[in-house]
């Protein structure tokens, strides 16, 4: 890979995660401190980017793939959610937000697939090129989290303000990114192909449906962490929480990088495990952190995100695009969207805005209940993972013709 593809690879990925990181690590703070909405109205109004990942592998299968370029759809869903996102910034009406987060939502969440689908397009080998692509998505977030510190606003529209600036940015980029042609084009489109059913035939190799359902059930878990945790630090009167939840992306940073050494030596199936058990020690420390008097098991909580996240989500990425046949590699990469920033986060923050209003306090929240369901929750999905995922040699999937044929 040259080195002009890579730089305007990577300068995609961190705008496209810049951009989302500005306005998704704070919201649930800004709905709760600013604009006093429950933990279970704002739990709804999150879930908005969950319900346009459920929808947004379809939108990609049936426009992306078969009518335009990647590039400038790329560029047209950033600047349509500029002005709604701009628009979120602007309204206190609780309807009128949810609204507007969802139809932003619904541009911004085929971008994840879409800038992850070109990349893959103009890479040679995924395993060993896309974590040091990707890694650049993990900078702009840390990016992020200066930007709200040190304008003080976790609880401010401002930083939401800025998102929509820095979407107008990344969608003119969009356009001088390298040309990327639908792949269906001039194809006839069955049922099954518009909806990404195809992929479900891959559901019938153990391993791969393992992963699948897996990935959809520790994102119940993980959606406390994105939902809660800054709200859980503000309570804690942690100065600059924002700044402080970027060491995350640092430690993702790192392990991004550490990656294709630990596929080498430990294989999939051990680094999807340690990703699990993260989880599980990850909400273990908040829940034990819950007290000024053991700060640092909170900090540690949050460093532990790199392992959490790509020991387990890029892993998943990699496994998918490796393991489905050429042809329906982005339709599981559909799914696999569907699966978990769709289904198992939608599930997981509406799971996490009822389990902090169960646990309210008349001043802040019993924190070590909230954190203690799902460090459970992961536990038992480490423990299913564990003893039906059998690791493949080649990671390869055979899948009988008849199975992926259109009708």
């Amino acid at each position: 890979m040259d080195l002009k593809l890579r730089l305007q690879l990577s300068t995609m990925m961190f705008l496209n995660y810049f951009v989302w990181g500005l306005w998704f690590v704070t919201i649930f703070t800004y709905m709760t401190k600013n604009l006093q909405f429950s933990d279970g109205e704002a739990a709804f109004a999150f879930s908005t980017y969950a319900i346009a990942a459920m929808i947004s592998p379809f939108f990609v299968g049936m426009v992306a793939d078969r009518f335009f370029s990647t590039e400038r759809l790329l560029g047209v869903l950033h600047l349509i959610g500029a002005v709604l996102l701009y628009g979120v910034a602007s309204v206190q009406d609780y309807t009128t937000f949810f609204i507007l987060l969802l139809a932003y939502n619904l541009a911004f969440m085929p971008t994840i697939t879409l800038t992850n689908s070109l990349s893959f397009h103009h890479i040679s080998d995924a395993e060993k090129q896309f974590p040091t692509i990707r890694v650049l998505g993990t900078i702009g977030w840390i990016a992020t989290g200066y930007v709200i510190s040190f304008l003080n606003a976790e609880q401010s529209a401002i930083t939401i303000k800025i998102a929509a600036g820095a979407s107008i940015l990344m969608g003119l980029y969009s356009f001088t990114l390298p040309h990327t042609p639908p792949k269906g084009k001039g194809t006839k489109a069955g049922i099954r192909e518009i909806l990404g059913l195809d992929a479900l035939a891959l559901m019938k190799d153990r391993s791969f449906a393992t992963v699948l359902i897996s990935s959809f059930l520790i994102c119940i878990p993980l959606a406390f962490y994105y939902t809660l945790t800054n709200v859980y630090l503000e309570e804690l009167s942690v100065k600059n929480s924002a700044q402080l939840q970027t060491w995350g992306q640092v430690s993702e940073t790192v392990f991004l990088l550490l990656m294709p050494l630990m596929f080498i030596r430990l294989g999939l199936k051990k680094v999807m495990l340690i990703g699990m058990g993260a989880w599980v020690a990850r909400y273990l420390l908040f829940a034990m952190g819950a007290n000024p008097l053991v700060m640092w098991m909170v900090v540690f909580g949050i460093v532990l995100h790199g392992v959490c996240y790509d020991f387990f989500f890029v892993a998943g990425q990699i496994y998918v695009d490796k393991a489905a046949p050429e042809k329906l590699r982005g339709a599981a990469q559909g799914l696999i969207t569907f699966a978990t920033y769709g289904a198992g986060l939608f599930i997981g923050t509406i799971l996490a805005g009822m389990v902090g209003d169960a646990y309210t306090l008349d001043v802040g929240h019993n924190w070590y209940m909230v954190w203690m369901i799902p460090a459970g929750l992961a536990a038992a999905v480490l423990i299913g993972f564990w003893i039906t995922f059998k690791e493949k040699a080649k990671n390869e999937i055979e899948i009988p013709a008849q199975d992926t044929a259109s009708v």
